[in-house]
Order: structure tokens, then C-alpha cells, then sequence
């Protein structure tokens, strides 16, 4: 079958393909090197929409290699570029298409389309270059790999192979070029390192750096001193000399460094990353053909399988739902917020303040019980400005102009009688809240927006004592405050549209998802990590050792075991919403008598490190009190997967979130749950827990799973 029956039968089965273009033009290269063809990707006049590779665009690249490979044997030209439109190189496939295949055929010609189309550019007579004036990832930079000679923009934001961390394997040609052109460790760190680590791009002095790119240049004249450079190559000028890559034993430390990385990631759980690092390894003998070949079929394995419609999902969530969030109300509701008010100086205090200073940039001022506090609170935002300053995210004038804006007062009628928007960072206990907020009201203006960041108290119970209950809004964060994206927005039983619309106003300016929750107890992500969390300490209460307990839930792919994550969040703030949960659920959530003594010893966790691994600290040992019942591996993991099918389910029906997907949507972002699994409720539908606890799937079939 030809490259364009097989790309022209792929097509029919994308409907909703945005279309990339493949213009090519000549121009007259400089210092007289001759006549030279360019190709340009293009899908449109909008700049910020990214450019794809579905068959539709693949077969016009397809035509315009025709047309330089004819003028190439002609000797009409000299060489061939392709760059990208302004800012985006290109950015792989069409995952829009890709997850609507229903046959592995269908698949497995999707791979080899791509590879017919890219390989051209390599099997031209004439040199080929790759311009990567922006984005590229995916595809977008497997097909420059093809190329002879690559350039890469300084102002280049974004470039990675990201299928992994997808569900995929770079199956265009970057598992096999890749380590053939950087060696395998580098290769390695790109796609296997980088991908599972929450999918880090490269800029463009890495790429550079990393070898992918022979040469770099400023963004504001890129594509010229490119051509200038191409110019010197052809001519002889400028000759690329490239290290000799070890297909030794180097090459085989790299592929079980990888190895490492995914058992530490995944846990096996995920079959992406092995099967990229197969390849890898087979890359070895510098056989490209049969590289390309066992790149097809991966694949076409992997968009056949759970973990890619699941990874797709995921995309799709944060990507889409994620700026468009359910039952948000009218923006035009949302009023301005010209100055911020935050009740507290303490480390999340300070870490809220120094976000909304960053993002927002209008005066913020920080109160709390004592100066010493205040000062203490300004001087780690201070402090953190100044660590922006020597990393040169800002120069000094924005340090100087960011500092001006923060400040701390003990009075808060001084501090917040002009805000807009005030937030509560206090003792999670109610009684404390009430008194904040009662206090706040007396002295801010009668528009003003109060938040609150508990993370698991009732939002309306807050509220009740209050003149004006409807400007309370839950605003809950998730530490690191910095790095975590969500952001649960919580209506209480009075908060009117206006003080939500802000609320989710506010939230976008920060740059974080928002969810709407319902006020529940614990909202989202707590409720289900504490159900989560429990069954894991009852069944260790119950007699199972930690160890098992601990590797039951491995295959899930986590990125930390329960009791390292219970040790990240500190194990009296566990207790605490364990403890407000048996009070609203008791017949589903228990209160840890180990961990409550685990708390009352001071200890933060249940780990010690000494051996530079976590194993159990002896003293913890000595406090646990143990029953007789000892369930396997398979057994603890049911349990675990049951409850939290059972509990996902209740929250559905009590109307916590609008859908399914707005879980997963909070596990992925405030959680740290892996894309492979879409966060939850794919994989409990995929396993058959859903429909064994519930009756029925969460998710319509083809929704995270290969259509009917």
C-alpha cells in the first residue's frame, strides 16, 4: 500500500481533524549558496493554536516532500527546511483522532503513515534541515529528527517527547533516532525521565545543549540566522561534528537507569515506559528500519490499550475542563480586586500572600496575633522575591515594585478596610474561623469577598454568624501552593453568584484549575484520600503488616505510598480530617488509634531514612497495637479500590462535583494521581470495581476507554 492510500484510508477515520498545511516556498540562500526550498506547518492565522499531525496533515506534508524531492533531483535546489508559524514549531499527533481508532490495524497504520511521510525528509538528495522556531513536541520533534541538521530558537518555550507520560511511546521515529543521535542516557532523560516527571519540557539551551539541535539562535531573528548558518554548511563553511555516541556498556546502564525511574514512577503498572525503553534498547545496533518497525507496533499495542484513553482523558481534563470549569457562574458576575487581605502569617499564610502577590500584583497585606508573626510572614515573602531575583524569573525593578506591594499590620481594620478580597488562613478549627471572619466583617467594605482555605470544614457553618453568610466562599488550596494546580471553590449554602464569579475570577488570574464543590465535608480530595488512607490504617489496626499494606497499592502508580504521602501532609492534620469525616460518616470513616498514637508521640511519620530508604522507625513500630487478621497484597488492595469506588459513588450521588470527571479532575491536579490512570474512575471502570460496587461504570462507554 502507497504512502497515500495508506494516509488517505487513516483519514476517513478523522472526522475532526484540524487540518495542518505544508506550504513550500523558495528563496535565494545567502553568501550565493543557492537555491533553497522551505516548508512551512501551518494550521491558521491563530498563534496560539497548536499545529498537528493528523492523516489530512501528514498527507500534505506528504505532497509538498513531493515537490521538493522532484526539484531536489532536478538539482533545482540546494536543501530543504521545515520550520513552523510564529511560536509553535508543531506538537505531535492528533490525539483527538487517535482516541476514537477502534482497530488495531486502524492504529498500526497511524504509525506507519507517520513514519512513510517522515522518513522522505531523511531519503532526499539534497541536505534537510529543521527550524524549531517554538513549541515542539511529540511528532513535532520527531519529524525534525529526521532531518540532517537542526536548529533551535533561545526563546523556544516548550519542547518535549511527552507519549510517555501519555500512554504512548514516541513512535515516529524518537524512540530509535533519539539515543542514535545523543546517545542513550540523554535519550533516556527526554523520554523516559522527563515524561514521568509530571511531563518537563526542555527550552531551548537544553536542546541545544542536549545535542538534539546543532545550533542556536535569538527568537527575534531565528529563521534568518538560520538560513545564514545553513548557508555556511552547505558551503562548506561551517562543518557540524557530532560525539561519537558508546554502544557499549554505557548504552545498557542507560536503559536500566530508565528502568529504574519507571519501577519508581509507575511500579510497573503502566506498560508506556517499558515499552519505549525495549526499543531503546534495541536501538543499540543502529538498525533504524527495524527501530521504526517496533515503534509501529508499540504503537498500535499502546492506542488499543486502557492507559493512553486514559492518559488522553487526563489531557483533555486539565487541558479543556480545566479552564472551563463546571457550573462556574457568569464572569461578568465576578467583581474587581484591586487589594488582597490575608488573615495570618504563617508558612501557608505567606505562601497564599506571596501567590497572589506574583499573579495579581496589587498590594496584599498580612495580618496576625503578634508583630513578630506579621514580620516574620513578610520577610518569607521577601525572601522568597529575592530567590526569584538571583534565578532571573524577574529583574529588580519588578522586585522592588512586588515588595512595595506587600505588607503587614496587627490592626485589621487598618489592613482591610479597603480590600476586596480577604482570605483566612488560621487553626482549622470552626470556632476560630467564626471569630476571624465576625472580626473581618466589622471593618471591611461592604463588597468584599471572604475565603476561606479549610480543608475540611463547612463552609456555611463558617458563615452562619456573619450579617452577610453570601460573600463566604471556600477557596481551598493544596500544598505546595506553588506547584499544586487545584484549587476547590466551595459554594456554602449562602454564598451568592456574585462572590463565586469572583472567587473563580481570581482563581484564573492565579492560575489554578478550579472545581466547584458543594459544601461537603472535606470537599474532594480529602474525603477520598481520607477513605483512601483509612482502609490502609484499618487493615494495618486490623493485624496486615505496613509493608504489605504499603505494596498492595503499588500497581496503582502513585507518585508516593500512603504513609509517605500521610507523612507529606503531617500526620496530625491527617488525624484531624480523619476526625471530622467520623463525625459526619461514622459508619464509613474509622479514627486510627495507631495513628492518633503515632500523634500524640510527636512523630511525623512512620518512616525513618537513615539508610537512605524509608523503613519503618522503630518507635512507630513500638506503638503499633496489632489485631490477628492478615490479609495478602491482592486482598488489602480490594479493600482499598472497593471503598473508594463506594465513596466516589456517594459523593456523586450527594452532588459534591458536577461529574465523574470532575474527581478525577481534582486527584490529577491537587493529588498528584498519574495521567495513566485519568486520576481514578477510569481505571476502577477498567478493573471492574465500579460496576462491582456500584452496579454500574462512572464513565459512559468511550470515555476513557476504546468506544463501543
Amino acid at each position: 500500500m502507497s504512502t497515500t492510500e495508506l494516509l488517505k484510508g487513516a483519514a476517513e477515520l478523522f472526522p475532526d481533524e484540524v487540518v495542518t498545511s505544508a506550504h513550500v516556498r523558495h528563496l535565494d540562500l545567502p553568501f550565493g549558496a543557492g537555491r533553497f526550498a522551505l516548508i512551512t506547518l501551518d494550521n491558521g492565522f491563530d498563534h496560539t493554536k497548536p499545529t498537528t499531525f493528523g492523516p489530512q496533515s501528514l498527507a500534505n506534508l506528504n505532497t509538498a516532500i513531493d515537490q521538493v524531492e522532484a526539484e531536489a533531483a532536478a538539482g533545482d535546489i540546494v536543501g530543504v527546511g521545515i520550520t513552523g508559524k510564529p511560536f509553535i514549531f508543531a506538537v505531535g499527533a492528533d490525539l483527538k483522532g487517535v482516541e476514537l481508532l477502534k482497530e488495531h490495524k486502524d492504529a498500526l497504520a497511524i504509525g506507519k503513515g507517520g513514519h512513510e511521510v517522515f522518513k522522505r525528509l531523511s531519503g532526499l538528495a539534497v541536505p534537510t534541515f529543521a527550524y524549531y522556531n517554538g513549541a515542539a513536541m511529540g511528532g513535532g520533534v520527531e519529524v525534525g529528527l529526521h532531518c540532517k541538521y537542526r536548529t533551535v530558537s533561545k526563546a523556544l518555550p516548550a519542547f518535549s517527547l511527552p507519549e510517555v507520560f501519555l500512554g504512548l511511546v514516541p513512535g515516529w521515529g524518537g524512540c530509535t533516532i533519539l539515543p542514535n543521535l545523543i546517545g542513550a542516557d540523554k535519550a533516556v532523560s527526554v523520554i523516559i525521565e522527563n515524561s514521568l516527571n509530571q511531563n518537563k519540557q526542555l527550552k531551548g539551551q537544553q536542546v541545544f545543549d542536549l545535542g538534539i539541535a546543532d545550533a542556536i539562535f535569538e527568537g527575534a531573528d531565528f529563521l534568518e540566522q538560520s538560513l545564514i548558518w545553513t548557508a555556511n554548511v552547505l558551503k562548506g563553511d561551517v562543518e557540524v561534528e557530532r560525539p561519537v555516541i558508546d554502544r557499549g556498556e554505557a548504552w545498557d546502564q542507560a536503559v536500566a537507569k530508565g528502568r529504574f525511574i519507571a519501577d519508581s514512577k509507575v511500579h510497573g503498572a503502566a506498560p508506556a515506559a517499558y515499552r519505549a525503553l525495549d526499543i531503546i534498547a534495541a536501538a543499540k545496533n543502529g538498525d533504524l528500519q527495524q527501530g521504526y518497525d517496533a515503534e509501529d507496533k508499540a504503537l498500535a499495542d499502546l492506542i488499543m490499550g486502557g492507559e493512553l484513553r486514559s492518559g488522553i482523558y487526563a489531557f483533555n481534563l486539565v487541558q479543556k475542563r480545566g479552564k472551563r470549569p463546571a457550573g462556574a457562574p457568569d464572569k461578568n458576575l465576578a467583581r474587581p480586586v484591586t487589594k488582597v487581605g490575608v488573615v495570618g502569617a504563617g508558612l501557608m499564610a505567606s505562601q497564599l500572600a506571596l501567590l497572589f502577590l506574583r499573579r495579581l500584583e496589587v498590594p496584599v497585606v498580612l495580618t496576625d496575633i503578634d508583630q513578630e508573626r506579621v514580620d516574620k510572614g513578610v520577610g518569607y515573602v521577601h525572601a522568597e522575591i529575592e530567590k526569584l531575583l538571583g534565578k532571573g524569573r524577574i529583574n529588580q525593578d519588578k522586585a522592588n515594585r512586588l515588595k512595595a506591594l506587600v505588607s503587614g499590620v496587627l490592626d485589621k481594620a487598618e489592613g482591610f478596610a479597603d480590600a476586596d478580597f480577604i482570605i483566612e488562613a488560621v487553626f482549622e478549627e470552626i470556632g476560630v474561623k467564626q471569630q476571624v471572619f465576625a472580626e473581618v466583617e466589622a471593618v471591611a467594605p461592604a463588597h468584599a469577598i471572604f475565603a476561606t482555605n479549610t480543608s475540611s470544614l463547612s463552609v456555611s457553618e463558617m458563615a452562619s454568624k456573619l450579617k452577610n453568610p453570601e460573600r463566604v466562599v471556600g477557596f481551598h488550596f493544596f500544598n505546595p501552593v506553588a506547584v499544586l494546580p487545584l484549587l476547590e471553590i466551595v459554594r456554602g449554602e449562602k454564598t451568592d453568584d456574585a462572590s463565586l464569579a469572583t472567587a473563580f475570577a481570581v482563581a484564573k488570574k492565579l492560575k489554578k484549575t478550579a472545581v466547584l464543590t458543594k459544601d461537603a465535608p472535606a470537599f474532594v480530595v480529602n474525603r477520598i484520600l481520607t477513605r483512601f488512607m483509612g482502609e490502609i490504617q484499618n487493615v494495618i489496626d486490623e493485624g496486615t503488616s505496613v509493608e504489605v499494606a504499603e505494596k498492595a497499592v503499588e500497581p496503582l502508580g502513585l507518585p508516593m505510598s500512603p504513609l509517605v504521602l500521610l507523612e507529606l501532609v503531617g500526620p496530625a492534620i491527617g488525624l484531624h480530617v480523619s476526625e471530622t469525616l467520623n463525625r459526619a460518616f461514622p459508619e464509613r470513616f474509622t479514627v486510627s488509634p495507631n495513628l492518633a498514637a503515632v500523634v500524640k508521640a510527636g512523630k511525623r511519620g512512620f518512616y525513618v531514612y537513615d539508610s537512605g530508604k524509608p523503613e519503618l522507625d522503630p518507635e512507630v513500630a513500638a506503638l503499633l497495637k496489632q489485631g490477628d487478621v492478615v490479609l495478602t497484597e491482592e486482598q488489602v488492595r480490594d479493600r482499598v479500590l472497593d471503598a473508594v469506588a463506594q465513596e466516589i459513588g456517594l459523593m456523586l450521588d450527594e452532588g459534591v462535583v458536577a461529574e465523574a470527571q470532575d474527581i478525577d479532575l481534582c486527584l490529577i491536579t491537587g493529588a498528584g494521581w498519574p495521567f495513566h490512570l485519568g486520576g481514578i474512575t477510569p481505571y476502577l471502570d477498567r478493573e471492574g470495581v465500579s460496576e462491582r460496587v456500584n452496579g454500574k461504570k462512572f464513565l459512559a462507554p468511550g470515555v476513557a476507554s476504546v468506544p463501543a
